[in-house]
């Protein structure tokens, strides 16, 4: 993976080249998170510099995305990807909330069609981890574990495009998360997700889907 000496500019252009490949390739898939500065740097043979300009290219391109205290991570499989995830980032909270409808009710209808054992498994594991995060009372925490409940719904309809357009919308979900629980975990904002994963687990597709799309009215 090291790469040939050559010119800052030469050198910044193929470090970014061979970041995209890992993200085409699959190695680094939609949603991981990538290798620390010092490791990429360690495997690319280059300064750190050099890596951090090319991190940055592909973070402006809405490929990747700096996560303060956790890490950079893969957020779409290419630049148009990215695209989206920019225009999502622009977008008023209610369009979000529209598009994040429009993914999440098809997913709980195809989870509830296609989820496994291991797929019931993950989802009462982020429930619970939903749970805990709202007794804790921190609000970034919920966040996080919010959603990735979604995700893991999603990641049970076993539809790979639908999986990699929702993996591009995240920055944007997020942020609908955040808005709807506000500075502070209240009672009254709380929005149960048990029938939501027990009507996946019954195999109801309508009952999934219309649990999915009663906290998403706007």
């Amino acid at each position: 993976m090291t790469l040939a000496v050559g010119s800052r500019p030469t050198l910044v252009r193929q470090v970014i080249d061979q970041l995209r490949e890992q993200v085409a390739s699959g190695q680094w898939p939609v949603g991981a998170r990538i290798p620390t500065e010092p490791r990429l740097v360690e495997a690319l043979g280059v300064g750190r510099n050099t890596v951090r300009e090319a991190v940055r290219a592909l973070v402006h391109a809405g490929v990747l995305e700096c996560r303060q205290g956790s890490g950079t991570y893969v957020i779409s499989s290419d630049e148009m990807s990215g695209a989206v995830t920019r225009r999502l980032a622009a977008a008023r909270t209610a369009e979000a909330v529209e598009v994040r409808r429009a993914f999440e009710v098809e997913a709980a209808r195809l989870a509830a069609l296609r989820r496994t054992k291991k797929d019931l498994a993950a989802l009462d594991g982020a429930l619970a981890d939903r749970e805990a995060a709202w007794r804790s009372g921190r609000v970034s925490a919920f966040v996080e574990a919010d959603a990735a409940l979604h995700i893991v719904i999603v990641a049970a309809a076993h539809n790979a495009m639908l999986a990699e357009l929702y993996a591009s919308f995240d920055a944007a979900m997020r942020a609908t998360i955040a808005e709807g629980v506000g500075g502070e975990l209240h009672p009254d904002r709380y929005v149960d997700h048990t029938r939501l994963v027990d009507a996946i687990r019954a195999g109801d597709p309508d009952r999934a889907a219309a649990e999915a799309g009663a906290f998403l009215e706007v």
